[in-house]
């Protein structure tokens, strides 16, 4: 039965991590340990087939000599080449040796040696039909006592130099017990199993914590998420180190501050929609309650009142979500902008939107990459306020020119209208600031110049203001002089035009 509840949790990364790291040391561990003792082992199986050989050549030395080096007397028998052997011989650990005869006993060594062939019987039984053999041979004989490798050479297989009888066969059997030689390795090998324990339980610890301590990121990045509400996206992850988990902080921080700045967005948007369309509704709504339906006449001044009320939250309303995509990446879409010919078509278009003396007071060459559209929002805006706060038949000028440095351009709009008071000039650009000329408030919702300085910021730049009370206002948008693709740079150049 399934209990309902939250989503159960599989293991967590740490674990998994250390759990790979585990796997891979014991893998390396267990291989390399492995390969170590299967090489080993080899070894110690081809030292004990080189020293039998080796044993075998002497024997075969001593058998074409035809003398025994014990008694100097010629070999009269098989049974003397194999005994003189025996004497002569010196088995090292864990090798015994044995002589073979026809109907007989085996022959003995009186040496003291660690392995006595003659007491495994299996052993004996099992070399003793190969005493008639007519070659040397190497076997691997395996009886309940031990497992052997021997060496069997018939006298009758070997030369028989100096008239050596061959009457009665004989042989000499040498053996090592391979159990026994093979048990040193297995012993150190056992040790290195232990040792490759340790180290497998030290590396798990090791493991566990700098995997803790690498993972400590994401730890806090959970920790910090959690944190996070709809009212609260302050919360930020500490940053340190300069490796890929602090890349990975840096960029979930400034997703948060994405985040943040959209739904501070989204929160400044609602609050002045609330603020805003609050009293062109509660217009509208007092003049249709008082409105005489049987009276054509306030039915038509209402419709008006309606209807220009409608027209004011209109335009609030797309104010309004210009703003709150300013924040967006796709705000100003950059492209080659000629800066001239954009100040030419601005002066074609600030003309018609008010009696005024036009002028154009220079104009730049230069080009960059700009939104034009937006620059030209921007620039418009700045045109309406001029002629908004400015008299009939005074002058308004445009202009363009690039820095010294040619590192930034300045858009500007010059007017002969009120001014504004030193002490205002820092709210301005808030949203729904509307300062007072004159003694007089003007119309408008209060969100022009906070577009203009939207739209200047998106670009990189910012908005400027000089301004004297009862002599005109210069507003002008700075923004950086970025290099064009494959552009020809153009010497800057101004000119004056004046409207006929």
């Amino acid at each position: 039965m399934v209990r309902a509840g939250g989503p159960r949790r599989g293991l967590t990364v740490r674990t998994r991590i250390l759990a790979a790291l585990l796997a891979l040391t014991a893998l390396a561990l267990a291989f390399s340990g492995a390969t170590a003792f299967l090489l080993t082992y080899g070894q110690i199986d081809e030292r004990i087939d080189a020293d039998l050989s080796e044993s075998a050549d002497e024997l075969r030395t001593l058998a074409a000599s035809g003398v025994n080096p014990v008694t100097g007397d010629p070999f009269s028998s098989a049974d003397e080449v194999v005994v003189a052997m025996i004497q002569l011989d010196v088995p090292a650990d864990h090798e015994g040796v044995l002589g073979l005869r026809s109907g007989r006993s085996p022959l003995v060594t009186q040496q003291a040696v660690e392995l006595h062939l003659e007491d495994d019987a299996a052993f004996v039984e099992a070399v003793t039909p190969l005493l008639t053999s007519d070659h040397v041979m190497l076997r691997s004989i395996q009886t309940p006592t031990t497992h052997y490798r021997a060496l069997i050479a018939p006298v009758a297989a070997l030369p028989q130099g100096g008239g050596v009888p061959a009457d009665e066969p004989a042989a000499l059997v040498l053996a090592y017990d391979r159990v026994a030689e093979h048990a040193e390795t297995q012993r150190v090998f056992r040790v290195y199993a232990l040792v490759a324990l340790g180290a497998l339980g030290f590396a798990g610890v090791v493991g566990w914590l700098l995997a803790g301590r690498l993972l400590r990121p994401i730890r806090t990045l959970a920790t910090t998420a959690q944190r996070i509400s709809d009212t609260d996206l302050s919360a930020r992850i500490p940053e340190t180190g300069n490796d890929d988990l602090t890349h990975l902080s840096g960029t979930v921080n400034a997703m948060l501050g994405r985040l943040e700045g959209s739904f501070e967005a989204q929160r400044r948007l609602l609050d002045d929609v609330g603020h805003e369309l609050r009293t062109p509704l509660t217009v509208v709504r007092g003049h249709l309650e008082l409105m005489d339906p049987h009276d054509p006449a306030d039915a038509a001044e209402t419709r008006g009142i309606a209807l220009d009320e409608l027209d004011r939250m209109h335009r609030i309303v797309d104010d309004l979500v210009t703003l709150a995509t300013a924040d967006q990446p796709d705000f100003v879409r950059l492209a080659p902008v000629d800066l001239g010919r954009l100040t030419d078509d601005m002066f074609d278009k600030v003309r018609p939107l008010g009696h005024r003396t036009w002028l154009v007071d220079a104009r730049t060459d230069a080009r960059t990459m700009a939104d034009a559209q937006r620059l030209t929002q921007a620039w418009m805006q700045l045109a309406a306020n001029a002629v908004k706060f400015s008299g009939d038949a005074s002058t308004i000028a445009i202009g363009s020119r690039t820095t010294p440095d040619g590192a930034r351009v300045r858009l500007w709009v010059r007017d002969e209208g009120v001014g504004i008071p030193e002490d205002e000039i820092g709210s301005i650009f808030e949203r729904f600031s509307r300062g007072r000329q004159t003694g007089e408030r003007r119309d408008g919702a209060g969100l022009g110049l906070t577009i203009v300085s939207a739209i200047a910021e998106a670009h990189g730049g910012e908005v400027t203001v000089d301004s004297v009370v009862g002599q005109g206002s210069t507003f002008s948008v700075v923004v950086p002089v970025l290099p064009v693709p494959d552009a020809d740079p153009s010497p800057t150049g101004t000119v004056e035009r004046t409207a006929p």
